[in-house]
């Protein structure tokens, strides 16, 4: 299972933290990633984390203001959202695997961010 959270209101250039808090399996076994589904849109990478968290990865969009990160110990992942802008309103999503653009089968059911004045 997968749980995220932290989600809420950002004003456009301030920061915010989402977590995926996981059980149920060896998390520190599996790469995990972050998607996002905006207003209408598909499902878009944002950022991939590998088991010992020494290996990142970004995508374009996310490059310079986003940050993975991940607790083993805690079985949770992080998202570190700075400099936000309102393209990052969308439902921000975890799963497992490496780079993926889609929810995989072990997903959680997303946390909400809007970036608004």
């Amino acid at each position: 299972q997968l749980v995220e959270s932290g989600g809420g209101l950002v004003q456009p250039g301030g920061s915010l933290t989402l977590s995926c808090l996981a059980s149920g399996f060896t998390f520190s076994a599996y790469d995990m990633t972050w998607l996002r589904q905006a207003p209408g849109k598909g499902f878009e990478w944002v950022s991939s984390i590998n088991p010992n968290g020494q290996l990142t990865s970004y995508a374009d969009s996310a490059k310079g203001r986003f940050f993975i990160s991940r607790d083993n110990a805690k079985n949770t992942v992080y998202l570190r959202l700075n400099s936000a802008q309102i393209e990052d309103t969308a439902m921000y999503v975890c799963t497992w695997g490496w780079k993926v653009d889609v929810p995989q089968a072990l997903r959680g059911q997303g946390t909400q961010v809007t970036v608004s004045q």
